[in-house]
């Protein structure tokens, strides 16, 4: 089969994807990628992408302008309380930029299904124009159908987009209840970027990681700069991921090292806990390694994740300025985190693999 993985232009929108996408190349079937931006700039070893925005796409100038005309709403926004308000409205002019895009794509390609995560509705719009068989892939903290709907409800086609014929969700039971769809298990995917060497074993002291957005944005490094001032009166290694270019010629703590882009899956397996912004790939790469996190909550959905892992007890919800020693030690050494932390995992290692689903769910489409 020919089988087409639409996501919005951006790498936390397709990375989670990736696995599904390889065990189904793994089965044998033709895999085509289609998204933009720093999607296609650090695109998925060994697929063949194409790019349906062709030109600059900056997300951040898209959203800002997408509110300034709600400024009620951006101030919910900004302080994480919109819910799905906003996200509707920015994700549905992201869709307007590459809708046709894909529309045509579709028609050259000829693809047996779509697949697609909700906040790609270009995606479920492009199956619904030629009558293809449309898979929701959920990426997401939320109901991965309700994002689907307000996205495609914002764009400015009139397409009326049918219900998706599967809806795959990687949410655990336990962190998002009563969300819908076929159970699969989260598989990180890091890019394609290999492990430093001093990452592979564990050190001598506990170590914590810290990840910031691969979204720029105001204040969307401040947790390296917080880390870094704390750092020297806890005694843990402290391992900044993505900073080394933010950080060069800084001279830092004895017990903390700024590094490049690293695949935060592998670097998980020899880490005690992560300090990071809230994205749902983060969490669900922690929850699935059993790690407890500590979540910053902020602007968009960070608010509403990190809620749901401190709900579940699998983590702590800490704006960036109220971290200090007591919560990184309490991060460390509570117990009741790493039992939760454990029993996610535990829950998440029984889903379906996305091999499992490649060969279960998709044969119905050939």
């Amino acid at each position: 089969m020919r089988i087409l993985f639409v996501a919005a232009p951006l790498i936390g929108h397709l990375y989670p994807m990736v696995p599904l996408a390889e065990a189904l190349r793994a089965a044998g079937h033709d895999v085509l990628v289609a998204s933009g931006g720093d999607a296609v700039a650090r695109p998925p070893a060994g697929f063949p992408v194409e790019d349906v925005v062709a030109g600059p796409f900056n997300f951040g100038r898209i959203a800002l302008g997408t509110m300034l005309s709600r400024p009620r709403l951006l101030v919910r926004e900004l302080a994480g309380r919109a819910g799905t308000d906003a996200v509707g409205h920015i994700f549905g002019a992201v869709n307007d930029r590459f809708v046709n895009a894909t529309t045509a794509l579709v028609e050259r390609w000829r693809p047996d299904v779509v697949v697609h995560e909700p906040l790609a509705g270009a995606g479920a719009v492009a199956a619904a124009r030629h009558d293809v068989p449309a898979v929701l892939h959920g990426n997401t903290l939320f109901d991965d159908a309700i994002l689907l709907a307000v996205t495609t409800a914002r764009m400015r086609t009139r397409t009326t987009v049918p219900a998706s014929a599967v809806v795959l969700r990687i949410s655990p039971d336990s962190v998002v209840p009563g969300a819908s769809g076929q159970p699969m298990r989260p598989v990180g995917y890091g890019g394609g970027a290999s492990l430093p060497a001093s990452l592979r074993e564990p050190g001598t002291m506990p170590r914590v990681l810290v990840s910031h957005s691969t979204i720029a944005g105001p204040g969307s490094t401040a947790v390296l700069d917080r880390i870094v001032r704390l750092a020297p009166r806890v005694k843990a290694e402290f391992v900044l991921l993505r900073a080394a270019d933010r950080l060069a010629g800084r001279t830092l703590p004895p017990n903390v090292r700024a590094v490049g882009w690293a695949p935060v899956p592998e670097a998980l397996e020899t880490a005690s806990a992560i300090i990071h912004h809230g994205g749902a790939g983060t969490i669900f790469a922690a929850l699935a390694a059993g790690v407890p996190q500590l979540v910053t909550p902020g602007p968009g959905d960070r608010a509403h994740n990190a809620d749901a892992v401190a709900t579940r007890g699998a983590g702590l919800a800490v704006p960036v300025k109220r971290i200090d020693v007591a919560v990184i030690e309490r991060l460390l050494t509570d117990a009741p985190l790493r039992t939760a932390s454990a029993e996610v995992a535990a829950e998440i290692a029984e889903m379906p693999s996305p091999t499992e689903i490649a060969t279960t769910v998709f044969p119905k489409f050939a």
